[in-house]
């Protein structure tokens, strides 16, 4: 009987990045209540990137003017995408979906374009594991057979 360790490991990595984005999503349900929390957030990242960077123009022309819409879709999203990938539902959009929401934030923070983005455990390895989720079921022609 062979062990399928690439299932596997694809299984372990849905499930505990859904419950990474479920409770990601849980502690922003205030956001659905209060809008202003996000729009906050926004500010203080807006006030921390230098003016006219990709950071900046995002946050000034898409996050900030659709903040009371973000407030709503971020925490549905994840919750979303967590949920579905704890069960394993539609995976691969879900994880698309859960990439989509991170590479977001760290553009409107301005983190993705720094060192920090490479060391930061909600950077890399969680947009790594999402993006791996999005094409898990694919083998690419230099993956390591087992």
């Amino acid at each position: 009987m062979a062990f399928d360790r690439h299932g596997t490991g694809l299984t372990l990595l849905r499930i505990l990045l859904g419950v990474f984005f479920l409770f990601e999503g849980l502690g922003k349900l205030r956001w659905f209540l209060d809008p202003s929390l996000l729009s906050q957030q926004l500010a203080t990242w807006e006030h921390g990137v230098p003016a006219g960077s990709i950071s900046a123009q995002y946050l000034q022309h898409v996050a900030s003017p659709f903040a009371a819409i973000f407030a709503r879709l971020v925490p549905l999203g994840e919750i979303s995408a967590g949920l579905a990938m704890i069960v394993g539902f539609w995976t691969a959009f879900f994880a698309f979906i859960a990439s989509v929401m991170v590479v977001n934030f760290h553009i409107a923070s301005g983190a993705i374009f720094t060192y920090g983005f490479l060391t930061n455990p909600y950077g890399l390895p969680v947009l790594g594991g999402a993006l791996a989720l999005t094409i898990g079921g694919v083998r690419l022609p230099w993956s390591i057979r087992s």
